[in-house]
């Protein structure tokens, strides 16, 4: 069997994007996803999109990381969703309504020449736990604020500079930690300034990535939780792949970025 897919990326969150409007969604997405995300014998990405037909909304997101198992919610994937489905000629609005296993989600289009340049993502209310919890691994204690964005993210606050730490050893401890029992996502932060913040990420499922949107939300829903970051300002997230703009106005969570891209293809299964 031959499927067709699109490669996108969000700040270097790389997926595979199957329409699953005009085609049939693939059988068995979760030995899928573990096949196609190798990046040296498959297609390599951090997972697989599949994008689908909905009765409560616009469009409807499906998606897998890269272990094979399904995510509630990804905010660069939703992302390329917007640009994959105004710039393919699936919707003709610029606000879309995505449905998603956290909720549905409200995603606007900026164009510019007649293309999704960049998308603000509606994502929601976070609902934040104590802030400054005590963690401890065989490799250090760390302080930490929960944060649930449909998925579930440690967000750990730190003066070590995000580039000195060692997160493909710290980060799977902590992400199958027993204090969660669904896994979570573990971002370590740099203050940099009252509205611009570093983060590096180690996702659930995936190890780590060059981005990642819930994470980015919640760095910030954390950041004002513990009064790093102003409420209702434009927050700065330097990640490895790129900036996203986050505006946290203590109901909702507005996220602001870029999708692209990368290239179309097909594959036999």
């Amino acid at each position: 069997m031959r499927l067709q897919f699109t490669k996108m990326q969000g700040l270097g969150n790389d997926y595979i994007y199957f329409d699953c409007i005009n085609h049939p969604a693939p059988e068995d997405p979760e030995s899928l996803s573990i096949k196609l995300s190798d990046r040296h014998f498959g297609i390599g990405g951090d997972g697989i999109v599949l994008i689908m037909p909905s009765d409560k909304a616009d469009f409807r997101m499906r998606m897998f990381n890269a272990d094979g198992s399904e995510g509630a919610m990804c905010g660069n994937a939703s992302r390329c969703i917007a640009k994959f489905v105004y710039d393919r000629g699936l919707t003709d609005k610029q606000t879309v309504t995505l449905e998603t296993k956290s909720g549905i989600k409200i995603l606007d289009i900026h164009t510019k020449d007649g293309k999704a340049e960049t998308v603000t993502v509606d994502m929601g209310t976070p609902k934040t736990g104590a802030v400054k919890e005590k963690i401890s691994t065989e490799y250090g204690e760390y302080l930490y604020t929960f944060v649930d964005m449909g998925n579930p993210h440690c967000v750990i606050f730190t003066d070590t500079p995000t580039d000195e730490i060692e997160l493909e050893k710290v980060g799977k401890p902590l992400e199958n930690h027993e204090f969660f029992p669904d896994r979570a996502n573990i971002e370590f932060v740099n203050i940099l300034g009252k509205n611009d913040l570093r983060m590096r990420v180690w996702e659930r499922g995936s190890g780590e990535t060059l981005a990642c949107g819930t994470g980015a939300c919640g760095t910030v829903t954390a950041a004002v939780a513990n009064g790093i970051c102003p409420m209702n300002e434009d927050i700065n997230v330097h990640l490895k792949g790129g900036v996203l703009t986050i505006k946290y106005t203590g109901e909702r969570v507005l996220m602001t970025g870029a999708a692209e891209f990368s290239f179309d293809g097909e594959v036999e299964v």
